[in-house]
């Protein structure tokens, strides 16, 4: 839903533009580890015009008039600016100074445009840490998903309709035996799906996020599939402005984990809990979300939210530990590529090495609204 609202925004205010002017810092990750760098975006882009945009799942592009195009990721902070427009959510500008919205170009921007226009419009894509990439592509811009990075990824439920049938989503469940929830987050076999969106589909479609991908019946891929095309496309429809999403929907009420004063059950009464699958943090409601088959083996009863915030372990059970703070909505691309912390120093010697040494240069501080994970832009 945040790359289609991006891509709203570039086809309204970008498309048919000829840029005049391009500026581009040489990021080592950003650019770097996608085989470019800044330099080479800066060329690609002065001059040229955008002749469309596009997005598969989590990518997104903008195809020019002579290649290469841009193809783009937004990591777990990127981010497109248009100077004199709030791209972004009402939440992601709330903690931000007056100042630094309208600062040009923004904090942390690793390239910016502008436009020939009498009134030129300005864009920039920012990453304040660094996980988004942007990479340059070689080839006509009609079949750029047939090339990398696209071709590896799987269809978009809102974009290849024509693909993503009952009939491709039921045979990919029955080919693998993996918990349905890590099925759903594998981009190689559906582009877009992120945590939440999982979760909503899983409950919309009374499927437990446990239970392996070929156990379950074809009602319940039907289930499935129809619960996947729906909330994707209210999600694009609403251009992922939670304030739009319906009541009833798992991601209005899935936030607290059942902290004080904060929701612990569904407007239809049915409580909530939280477990672990596939290593990302999972919302579901047990009552609703029942197991009709083989599950995780050495899975433990899931612990219920009480209105109190405290856990109530299930019948003749030790209660688990309280879950870890929710994941990332967006998988970082590499993101295993991050810089280690620095190791501590040990000893006497390290200890006047470390003396003798000047002090560091400050690093610009990465502010709290734009180090949030994508999906806490949506909320409300």
């Amino acid at each position: 839903a945040v790359v289609a609202r991006i891509v709203h925004f570039l086809r309204q205010r970008l498309v048919g533009k000829t840029i005049a002017n391009a500026a581009a810092i040489d990021d080592s990750s950003v650019f770097g580890k996608v085989g470019t760098s800044g330099k080479e975006v800066e060329e690609a882009l002065k001059g040229k015009t955008v002749v469309s945009a596009g997005s598969q799942g989590k990518y997104f592009w903008i195809t020019l008039d002579k290649p290469p195009h841009l193809v783009m990721h937004f990591g777990m902070t990127g981010w497109v600016h248009i100077n004199g427009e709030k791209t972004a959510y009402t939440n992601y500008y709330k903690k931000m100074k007056e100042s630094d919205i309208a600062q040009w170009p923004p904090k942390f921007w690793k390239f910016h445009i502008s436009t020939d226009d009498k009134e030129p419009v300005e864009v920039a894509f920012t990453d304040a840490r660094r996980f988004g990439r942007v990479r340059l592509v070689h080839c006509p811009g009609e079949s750029i998903r047939k090339h990398s990075p696209l071709v590896e990824n799987g269809p978009d439920p809102v974009v290849d309709k024509d693909i993503f049938t009952e009939e491709y989503l039921r045979g990919k469940m029955k080919s693998r035996h993996v918990p349905i929830k890590a099925l759903l987050l594998d981009q190689a076999m559906i582009s877009g799906i992120g945590n939440w969106v999982a979760d909503e589909t899983l409950y919309q479609a009374k499927l437990h996020p446990e239970q392996y991908s070929d156990t379950f019946d074809d009602k319940e891929i039907a289930r499935l599939h129809e619960s996947i095309r729906y909330v994707c496309q209210l999600a694009v429809d609403k251009l992922g402005d939670s304030d739009e999403f319906p009541d009833h929907w798992l991601f209005n009420h899935r936030w607290g984990k059942g902290g004080k004063d904060q929701a612990t059950k569904l407007p239809n009464g049915e409580k909530l809990a939280f477990i672990t699958v596939g290593g990302r943090t999972s919302c579901y409601a047990p009552g609703v979300q029942k197991k009709t088959g083989a599950v995780v083996a050495g899975a433990k009863a899931e612990p219920v939210k009480s209105e109190s915030g405290k856990s109530k372990p299930a019948k003749g059970k030790a209660a688990k530990s309280e879950p870890k703070a929710e994941e990332d909505d967006e998988v970082p691309e590499e993101a295993d590529d991050a810089e280690p912390p620095a190791k501590k120093r040990r000893g006497k010697a390290a200890s006047a090495t470390e003396k003798s040494k000047p002090s560091p240069v400050k690093k610009e501080a990465v502010e709290e609204d734009q180090g949030r994970r994508r999906s806490s832009r949506l909320r409300k």
